[in-house]
This record gives structure tokens, C-alpha cells and sequence, in this order.
């Protein structure tokens, strides 16, 4: 079976009703009917009929057929035949830039509503969009339910959608609409209060207290929104990024659905794109994956800057899923589980703290660090990668010349770098966690004499093995060649002789972790860190 799986789109008005016309709603059910006839003689299993509130899907075969409803909303129009192919077609052009394999075409119906034939011959009377069914237990929202979600799936999730994000073309600053994130958060917050469903809420958390904090929030953003246009931030993304649109298909992670009634709301910061698969990630109890999922979407963009904008773009996200709990078979369950979502991300109680790790090639820096960031809901900001990136080379590159990737002036280039970035993030009130080897005291102290002058907590975690344990890491690394890392087992014989020992009176920041132990063993000594306190 396949999950066609739309989720109810009605962030504009929970009074959206159909435009009566009861003739195309009745010629509509004759040809769905008539499809499924047709379709069940073809194949041993009968078709099943999916509905949206604006589409219907037909599961035939290897297929699924999607027309959209005759239906005009507020926000949408396909009460024509043209409208209907003009956006089946759309549909098919947006879906075919992250799951070409999933969207095929787009066929005519031809005939009769009692008696239709899909791509048959003359005219036609209505437009299927035809898609390769899979198995719903694929999608994410199943797997996140189940508890099967996992750190690669995250990898793969973020990889896909930086790709993605990366291959669009800006939109021009004059044509960025001019309704955004605030506009749709305070529109959801009016619906809310208007909603006949709306359950009590306590005037300290109620409507008007989260708008007032949100727009204060989106407000002190505005120079860094309109900087985020003018840098080419701006794009015509996916639109609609939550769970319930990502699939493993064939080992891949694929974002399929993309939203194309109404181009305001695909034309977004890419970051409020990816926004909505972390605040639905944080709402499945995922958090820890969500800040996998951001950690390496940011790694592979370098679009530090942007987080800034996480929480504000998560809180409008978490409000458009209020506001949907409550319609039809109203759930306050799942209004209140966004509503205080919404809060805790309007008003996040996230405390910027700056961790170094600190150990030779192989030692597991990069592990833990990551293990930092999602236990901390902080971000990891790795010294071989932005190398790389400073000198224009993207993270697994190797470079044609190592010394002049690695010498005392391009040390201090990416030192500078790590400093700049981490700026960036502590004063978003961010944790950070520096993933790089501070061999040098100097390296760290530049990095302390940060953290006191922002007056956040400062911690060293410095990662050891013994060094059979780090050579083989470091030779089964390069064999595989899936890491950034360039260390050879010179650079670390080299290491060995230039690592500085911390100060005695650097004790009070500094923790010691073998890494030399399995995955869990490690996990569980990191939940024990006292970075953590």
C-alpha cells in the first residue's frame, strides 16, 4: 500500500467551505467510481480510494492516480478543467526536483465520467497525475511513531534537502512575497482566537501573550531577514516539510509533496523550510534527531547565520498545526502538545555555553561532539570542514597540495573561522561545541577569553584513546573516504609530539572521555558529562 499522505492545508481559514456546485461534485464521484472499475479489471488487488479536502488518489497496480477535487477555496481554485491540469502539472514540476522517481506524468482522462479511460484517445475530461506507489511504513511520520527513526536517516534527510536548497536559484528581492513568517504566525494566532474549538487557555499563555512575545521575536529579526534576502537566501523551496512528506523508498530519503497552490508559501527563507521538519521532529519526541537533522543540513550548507531564525520559523510551524487540531474532529491533545511547542520555541530556555573538544586525529572528537549538540540542542561546528570550506573546497575533497591546506597560517585562518561562527551562535543563545583538535593552549585560550566576555559557562572535553585505536580509525577513515578528516598516521605521529597539556588551573573546565568504548557505553558516559549541568 502507499501513503498518499496530504495533510489537511487549510492555514488560511478554518471557515473555508466548498463553492456549491453539485453537479461537478456528482461528476466527479461517477468518475472516480468509473476510474476504480476500469483500474480493478486490470489488477488482481482492488483499487483503493484515498480523499483530501482538495484532492483524490486513486491506488491501482504499481500506481497511484491523483485528480485534483472541483473544488474553490479561499486559498485555492480547481473548479476548472484547466485550473485542475494547470496545477497536476505544477504539482508534477515541483515534485520532480526531490522525487523524480516517485512522479511520473501527468495523463488525460478521456470518455465518459460512467465509462473513463486514463491517456485514452480524445478529449479530455479531467487530469490524473500518475506516481509510483510504496509502502506507507516508509514514511517518516510511521517511523517516527514506531521509534524507528535513526541518526541516518537524519544524515540522509539533511544531505537531501541542503542538495536541494543548494541547487535553487534565489528569487529576486523584488518578487520575495511580501506576507511572511509573522504575517502567517499572527494570521494562525487570529484563527486560534476566533476558533468555536478553542479550548480555555490561561491569560499568561493564552493568544495574546504568544503574540506578543512572537512578534517581538520576528521583529528583532528583521534586519537579519531582509540581510537573508539579499544574500540569496530566498527560495522556491518545498513549502510543506513535515514528517508526513518524507519517505525511504529504496534506501533513499526522498521529500516528496511539495506545496504548489499557492507560491507565497513555497518562496520562503530556506530555513523555515527545514524548520517544519524540526519542530514536527521535536512534537514526535525526536528532539535529539532534530538536532542531528539540523546540525548536518547546516554543515553541508554553511549557513550558520541562518539558525537564528530557527525558533521564531518553528514556532509559526507549530502553529499551523494548533490551529489544524482543531478542525474537523477537533484533538486538544494535539493543540496543546503545538501550543506549548509554539511557547517553547517563542521563548526558548536553551542556555549558551561554549564546549571545546579537545584530543589527536582518531581520538573521537567528532562523535562526541555530536553527541554534544544533540544532547544539548546545540550546534557542532566542525574545524575540518570549514578548512575546507575557506578555501573553497567542499568537505570531502581532498585537497591536490595538504600543505597548503595545513600550515601555521591557514590554522590560524580556520581558528578565526570557528571563533566568528561560534560568536554568531552564542549571542542567538545557542549552545556551541568547537569540533577540532586544539593541540595548543594558545587555540584555547583565544576560545575561553570568548566565552568570559559573553559570560557563558566554558568547558574543554578533551577525547582519548590509545593510539592502536586511533590509527585504526584513522586508516579505516581513509579508506572509506566518507569523512572530512585528511589525518594520516604521520599527522598523528606529528601530534603526539606538539600536543599541549592544559594548566592545572584549567582543571575546573576540563573533562577527560575514552572514547575506546562501544557506541552506548559512550552515550552513556556523555549523558553523565557534567558539561551537561
Amino acid at each position: 500500500m502507499l501513503l498518499i499522505a496530504e495533510v489537511s492545508r487549510l492555514p488560511f481559514s478554518q471557515r473555508a467551505v466548498l463553492i456549491p456546485n453539485a453537479q461537478a461534485h456528482i461528476d466527479h464521484e461517477r468518475l472516480l467510481a468509473g476510474l476504480i472499475r476500469r483500474l480493478g479489471k486490470r489488477h488482481e488487488d482492488s483499487p483503493v480510494l484515498l480523499h483530501t479536502h482538495a484532492s483524490s488518489i486513486i491506488l491501482a497496480g504499481d500506481h497511484a492516480y491523483k485528480l485534483k477535487r472541483p473544488v474553490q477555496l479561499p486559498f485555492l481554485d480547481f473548479s476548472t478543467l484547466a485550473s485542475r491540469r494547470h496545477f497536476l502539472a505544477l504539482e508534477l514540476q515541483l515534485n520532480r526536483r526531490t522525487a523524480e522517481a516517485l512522479y511520473l506524468d501527468v495523463l488525460p482522462i478521456t470518455g465518459s465520467p460512467d465509462d473513463p479511460e486514463i491517456n485514452g484517445a480524445g478529449e479530455p475530461i479531467d487530469w490524473a497525475l500518475r506516481m509510483r506507489r510504496f509502502d506507507p511504513e516508509g514514511g517518516f511520520d510511521v517511523l517516527a511513531r514506531q521509534g524507528r527513526l535513526t541518526r541516518r536517516h537524519m544524515e540522509q534527510l539533511a544531505a537531501h534537502v541542503a542538495d536541494f536548497h543548494l541547487r535553487l536559484p534565489p528569487i529576486p528581492a523584488a518578487e520575495v512575497p511580501a506576507k511572511n513568517a509573522w504575517h502567517w504566525a499572527n494570521e494562525s494566532l487570529n484563527e486560534i482566537a476566533a476558533g468555536a474549538n478553542t479550548p480555555t487557555l490561561e491569560t499568561n499563555v493564552g493568544v495574546e501573550a504568544l503574540r506578543s512575545v512572537l512578534e517581538k521575536a520576528f521583529g528583532g529579526l528583521e534586519h537579519l531577514r531582509e540581510r537573508r534576502i539579499a544574500q540569496a537566501w530566498v527560495r522556491e523551496a518545498h513549502g510543506d516539510l513535515h514528517l508526513g512528506n518524507i519517505v525511504e523508498w529504496e534506501g533513499r530519503v526522498i521529500a516528496f509533496d511539495a506545496l504548489e497552490f499557492d507560491p507565497a508559501l513555497r518562496r520562503i527563507d530556506v530555513i523555515n523550510d527545514v524548520s517544519f521538519t524540526f519542530m514536527d521532529l521535536c512534537a514526535s519526541a525526536c528532539e535529539p534527531l532534530a538536532w542531528r537533522l539540523m546540525n548536518d543540513y547546516i554543515e553541508r550548507t554553511g549557513d550558520y547565520e541562518g539558525l537564528c531564525l530557527l525558533y521564531a520559523y518553528a514556532a509559526s510551524k507549530a502553529l499551523v498545526r494548533a490551529k489544524l487540531s482543531l478542525l474537523g474532529r477537533c484533538n486538544h491533545a494535539a493543540f496543546f502538545k503545538y501550543w506549548n511547542l509554539a511557547w517553547s520555541f517563542a521563548r526558548p530556555s536553551r542556555r549558551a555555553r561554549l564546549i571545546l573538544t579537545m584530543g589527536m586525529s582518531g581520538s573521537g572528537k567528532s562523535t562526541v561532539a555530536g553527541m554534544l549538540a544533540e544532547r544539548l540542542g546545540g550546534i557542532r561546528i566542525r574545524s575540518d570542514v570549514e578548512r575546507k570550506r575557506l578555501a573553497g573546497l567542499a568537505a570531502l575533497d581532498r585537497p591536490r597540495d595538504p600543505a597548503a591546506l595545513y600550515n601555521i597560517q591557514a590554522n590560524e585562518r580556520t581558528y578565526a573561522r570557528l571563533a566568528e561562527l561560534a560568536g554568531v551562535l552564542l549571542q542567538a543563545n545557542f549552545p556551541v561545541i568547537l569540533d577540532a583538535a586544539f593541540l595548543r593552549h594558545h587555540e584555547r585560550e583565544s576560545m575561553r577569553f570568548m566565552a568570559e566576555g559573553l559570560g557563558i559557562p566554558f568547558a574543554v572535553v578533551e577525547c582519548r584513546a590509545p593510539v592502536p585505536v586511533m590509527l585504526e580509525r584513522i586508516l579505516r577513515r581513509a579508506e572509506a573516504r566518507a569523512d572530512p578528516s585528511d589525518a594520516t598516521s604521520r599527522v598523528l605521529e606529528l601530534q603526539t609530539a606538539y600536543m599541549e597539556p592544559l594548566p592545572n588551573a584549567w582543571r575546573v573546565f576540563h573533562h577527560v572521555v575514552r572514547t575506546d568504548v562501544s557506541l552506548e557505553r559512550l552515550q552513556e558516559e556523555m549523558e553523565r558529562c557534567v558539561v551537561f549541568d
